[in-house]
């Protein structure tokens, strides 16, 4: 069964640019999606062991306080 996605034209021609000769659409969202999850997956892990974590965390609690969100 197929959907129809309702999309602006600014949309559709940066899609349609990004689309291969011989990919449709669907084929074309499903690759997006997949390049997606994949670089995802590589990025899991990444501050395992690492302190970034904790330094991002207290970074964005800074600029919080920098912009009087607190």
């Amino acid at each position: 069964m197929s959907k129809s996605i309702r999309v602006d034209e600014e949309t559709h021609a940066a899609l349609a640019a990004l689309k291969g000769d011989d990919e449709s659409f669907d084929d074309l969202l499903s690759r997006l999606l997949r390049e997606r999850r994949e670089t995802i997956d590589a990025g899991a892990g990444l501050w395992s062991g690492t302190d970034a974590a904790d330094s991002a965390r207290a970074a964005r609690e800074e600029m919080k306080e920098d912009v009087g969100t607190r």
